[in-house]
């Protein structure tokens, strides 16, 4: 069964505190890792634009990606606004047809 890939780049809001944000991530970081259907879930920071973040997440499938947005530690680190989202991109194995990526 294919497994949800995403990668995300976030940037610093406007005014938002970095220390704050980085702190917020961390903790988004270690609690996301032990959901239910989460393989993978690692922030890293850019080294020349400290404000921008890119997101690497691995899930059992689309609902375990759905339901991560439901959890409470999920929705309290949100509605910090201390990041934007700048895209997401969902991925899959080299060479697997499209339609079975979106599966």
């Amino acid at each position: 069964m294919p497994k949800h890939y995403i990668s995300a780049c976030i940037e610093l809001e406007n005014g938002a505190d970095l220390q704050k944000a980085e702190k917020g991530l961390r903790l988004l970081a270690e609690q996301t890792q032990d959901e239910p259907g989460c393989l993978l879930f690692e922030i890293r920071q850019n080294l020349k634009e400290p404000n921008k973040f890119t997101l690497w997440e691995c899930w059992t499938d689309r609902q375990a990606l759905s339901d991560h947005f439901e959890m409470e530690h999920t929705k309290a680190y949100l509605a910090q606004n201390l990041t934007r989202v700048n895209y997401i991109e969902e991925l899959g194995e080299i060479g697997m047809p499209a339609d079975e990526k979106a599966a």
